[in-house]
């Protein structure tokens, strides 16, 4: 089983299977603990019924600590197994490991809201929610993509299919900043088979004035008005 207690003690694995480092994970831990018991108090149940009996009576679940929690939800969204899979690792049904997801990921997301670090998901309030910071106004824009279910409705199949990575998935594309790489915005979540450029145009970014974007080929065309866009080129083949 995975336990927080131990793993704390292999800074590499924590990073690895968490993406944070452990004192990342600790300034985020006083906000979760803060959002989870306003949003499942301890005088109510799961069901968020009136308890009937003391807080913390019966058996001791292998969720017990606010910090076995945040290591479930932060492991979920790093690695994104299966249910079946991150039961075994926290000694979880699948049934119970899919409810735990379901009650912590919406805690997680507000405790990030809280702390103002989500990213901006309006593509034209992007350059007013950067304009107080004082940082370089440099970014990289990218598409990622993440695998999905195969979908059983033929139509589906070929929209989600990404010729590129040989599989169904689901795209999105973000903005991240330079020297922080904090991904600054994330657009919606588009089929694997869209480009990138396609995206983009969907979703009309508005830069800070004095932006320097930095882009791949996928972004070929992508002129965004008071940005500087630098695009590596291919080196040519020896020989030519």
């Amino acid at each position: 089983m995975l336990r927080y207690d131990k793993l704390r003690r292999d800074r590499r694995k924590f990073l690895a299977l968490t993406g944070l480092t452990l004192k990342e994970f600790q300034v985020l831990l006083p906000a979760f603990a803060h959002a989870y018991q306003r949003t499942h108090p301890a005088s109510r149940t799961q069901t968020g019924k009136p308890r009937q009996r003391k807080a913390g009576g019966g058996r001791k679940g292998s969720l017990a600590s606010i910090e076995q929690k945040l290591l479930l939800a932060l492991v979920y969204q790093k690695m994104y197994p299966v249910q079946t899979l991150l039961g075994e690792v926290f000694a979880l049904s699948q049934s119970r490991a899919n409810r735990w997801v379901h009650r912590l990921l919406p805690v997680l997301k507000a405790t990030l809201g809280n702390l103002a670090v989500l990213p901006e998901r309006d593509p034209q309030h992007f350059a007013r929610q950067e304009k107080p910071k004082s940082e370089a106004r440099e970014f990289i824009i990218d598409g990622t993509e993440r695998r999905r279910q195969r979908p059983q409705n033929p139509e589906k199949q070929a929209l989600h299919y990404s010729g590129k990575k040989k599989v169904h998935s689901d795209k999105n594309v973000v903005v991240a900043h330079t020297r922080t790489k904090r991904v600054s915005y994330l657009s919606q979540t588009y089929a694997g088979k869209t480009h990138d450029k396609k995206i983009t145009d969907q979703e009309p970014i508005v830069y800070p004035p004095g932006t320097t974007l930095h882009k791949d080929t996928g972004f070929q065309g992508y002129e965004p008005r008071g940005c500087r866009t630098l695009q590596p080129k291919k080196s040519r083949a020896r020989g030519c």
